[in-house]
């Protein structure tokens, strides 16, 4: 009996052991803005499959030059279609690797309670210092220039402008008073227990911030993480985190 069961127990370990040798780490780059939520839905991934998710993030820009020059990420979170396009117009993934994740919504926030009102009016006031993410690398930033353009106040207060490389640092800039209001994403704003003052911007005044993501590397483990981002679940968290997202085909 003895001899029999230990003869079973090795069994089961040696059927075990390639699915275990199969667990990987998935290298994910990611936009600063939707960084916290993409790491919610990979702790989720992370419980269901044996895999491992390792975050990168950074703005889109740079995200996707150091990809250009050979930086090992599996797939790209952007915050911007222009992005990934380049990427596959360089030759470094098929068109059919690209979707549309997320629809972002731009939002001007001061951590001052009632210095921002429902219409955005305080852009007109004599403020010293607004935020926003740098046009030339981050979406959000071109976003919010766009808003400025819309309202012709872009050539008026440039010499206000403090710039962030990445939307995240565009928050921390308002979040720590160097900046008396800036512009963020809607996600990042209900990510936090914000205590200040608000306006969320209509999206008629800026270009759609449309996100895609691109499947870099198409590994066993790499697919499985993509089609976990495109489930119903997945698309029903990034909504819940303050994005739109469209409707996407299995």
């Amino acid at each position: 009996m003895n001899s029999r069961l230990a003869f079973l127990c090795v069994s089961l370990l040696l059927w075990a052991q390639p699915a275990l040798t199969r667990a990987e780490t998935i290298t994910v780059a990611v936009a600063a803005n939707f960084a916290p939520t993409l790491r919610l839905l990979a702790e989720r991934f992370q419980h269901e499959q044996a895999h491992q998710i390792r975050v990168v993030t950074g703005s889109s820009g740079l995200l996707a030059a150091q990809i250009l020059h050979g930086a090992p990420y599996d797939l790209f979170y952007s915050a911007d279609t222009s992005k990934p396009q380049a990427l596959i117009e360089a030759g470094l993934a098929p068109v059919q690797n690209r979707y549309t994740y997320a629809i972002g919504r731009l939002v001007l926030w001061s951590s001052q309670a009632k210095l921002i009102d429902a219409q955005g009016r305080v852009l007109h006031t004599d403020f010293q210092r607004l935020a926003l993410a740098n046009p030339k690398l981050a979406p959000y930033g071109l976003a919010a220039l766009d808003v400025l353009t819309a309202l012709k106040l872009s050539d008026a207060m440039r010499t206000r402008w403090v710039m962030g490389e990445n939307i995240a640092q565009t928050y921390q800039f308002v979040a720590t008073g160097n900046a008396d209001l800036g512009f963020i994403a809607l996600a990042q704003w209900q990510a936090e227990p914000n205590t200040g003052s608000h306006w969320l911007v209509p999206s008629t005044l800026h270009r759609a911030i449309r996100q895609d993501a691109l499947l870099l590397h198409d590994t066993p483990a790499n697919r499985a993480f993509w089609q976990f981002m495109r489930s119903a679940a997945a698309q029903e968290q990034i909504r819940r985190a303050g994005y739109d997202t469209p409707e996407i085909r299995p």
